[in-house]
């Protein structure tokens, strides 16, 4: 039934965010016309956590090795923060040149793609 999942993430600087995407995390993509790129993600899982509020939404991109991901990305110029601990992994905030944020983490938990 479902084939797959589109995420849109909305940025003040779209052209530069795209570039990153493309550069910095090697996601390959095609072009949807006109330099609207789309990008392929590795396989996903959603999780669903209570809130107040319904429309607040976050993309985490998953990792095995976080350290290693991470050096990675700031050799490259990235700016991240620091590895913080939580019960469900270790994660870090990837920003954006656009002005915002994906997370990064290193899952403690079972996952559903078979990678811990």
């Amino acid at each position: 039934m479902w084939f797959g999942a589109h995420f849109v993430l909305y940025s003040a600087d779209a052209e530069a965010d795209r570039a990153f995407l493309r550069d910095k995390l090697g996601f390959p993509a095609v072009d949807a016309g006109e330099g609207w790129l789309i990008f392929a993600l590795p396989p996903a899982e959603v999780a669903v956590h209570p809130a107040d509020d319904n429309s607040a939404h976050e993309l985490f991109l998953m990792s095995d090795d976080l350290d290693a991901d991470l050096a990675r990305l700031r050799q490259e110029g990235a700016d991240c923060s620091e590895v913080r601990a939580a019960g469900w992994g270790r994660f870090s905030i990837l920003h954006l040149p656009g002005g915002g944020a994906l997370g990064l983490y290193q899952p403690r938990h079972p996952t559903t793609l078979g990678e811990t």
